[in-house]
């Protein structure tokens, strides 16, 4: 008897977590599998959790603190996303989220808001995190408070389709929001994964596009979706680590192809703060993507098939 392809979805870290399979006899055990990743990365890694390891790191500047393997790992892609885009995506941004307003989980913010008083400054840097593999901890000095905004999730995704993948033995695909990831056997030609400006997005929206997936992961950063304001102006989740704001970009969407859903959300999200400079540092790097600007144009680089 042949398998057939079935799928599960689930309410996640603030989105929409969902599960494919290859096989559909699979479905319940990978989606059992992928929620205890996310349940795992939830309690090491969310900034709006007080019991979370990550809070108990930012609560405490000065002091190595003990942390679970989960964090230590979600801390090194954070700090290989620093390294590889020279800080353009840069997890020492906690204060200026909570500074613009992002101090609670999104479906909980308040959309509209009194004013802010916001500093123009660079972010305190990367480098200023100290991770000691062998202890198990984690030290930040005073001024710095960290979030893996940039990163987690897309790591998640690829951490919960390997997982999903070694205890089925099918073709796995987990997708959360706009971060897509695959394992084990893809079936044939592909998986089909729809890219747009709002992951929520029908199959028939026209500002996407769809595209197929063999291997890897795809991310998709953008401006447009989780926005609000405060004293009428308008934010976003988007830092320029280089002014510590959020980042006025020619790009409304940046979606990106690549080894892995970290790397390729890391890459998403530089190039978003890169603005006009993005299509040629992605090509240098030859990382296919597909770039939409604020009026709908679509610009792709390094193999991204034409719409």
């Amino acid at each position: 008897m042949s398998s057939t392809i079935a799928t599960a979805s689930f309410p996640a870290l603030g989105t929409t977590a969902v599960v494919v399979v290859a096989d559909d006899t699979q479905l319940a055990r990978a989606h059992d599998v992928v929620a205890d990743v996310i349940a795992d990365v939830d309690r090491a890694c969310s900034r709006f959790r007080d019991d979370s390891d990550l809070a108990r790191v930012n609560a405490q500047p000065g002091r190595d603190v003990a942390v679970s393997a989960c964090l230590i790992d979600a801390l090194h892609v954070a700090l290989h996303g620093a390294r590889a885009t020279d800080g353009l995506v840069d997890p020492t941004v906690g204060s200026v989220m909570r500074d613009i307003g992002y101090d609670r989980s999104f479906e909980e913010l308040e959309h509209n808001g009194p004013p802010l008083l916001v500093v123009v400054r660079p972010v305190p840097g990367w480098h200023r995190i100290r991770v000691d593999h062998e202890r198990g901890t984690v030290r930040i000095p005073k001024g710095v408070s960290i979030d893996l905004g940039a990163t987690a999730k897309a790591w998640c995704a690829d951490r919960a389709a390997a997982a999903a993948a070694a205890a089925t033995g099918v073709g796995v695909l987990v997708g959360l929001g706009g971060d897509v990831s695959c394992a084990g056997d893809a079936p044939s030609p592909g998986w089909t994964v729809r890219v747009a400006d709002d992951h929520r997005a029908g199959i028939d929206d026209p500002g996407g596009q769809t595209v197929e997936l063999n291997h890897g992961g795809i991310a998709t950063s953008g401006t447009s979706v989780r926005r609000w304001s405060r004293g009428g102006r308008a934010m976003h989740h988007i830092v320029d680590p280089r002014q510590g704001l959020p980042v006025e970009a020619c790009w409304r969407t940046v979606s990106v192809a690549a080894g892995s859903c970290a790397d390729a959300n890391i890459a998403s999200t530089a190039a978003v703060v890169l603005d006009a400079a993005a299509p040629a540092w992605l090509e240098a790097r030859s990382l296919p993507a597909r770039l939409v600007d604020v009026d709908g144009r679509i610009t792709t680089v390094a193999g991204w098939p034409e719409p």
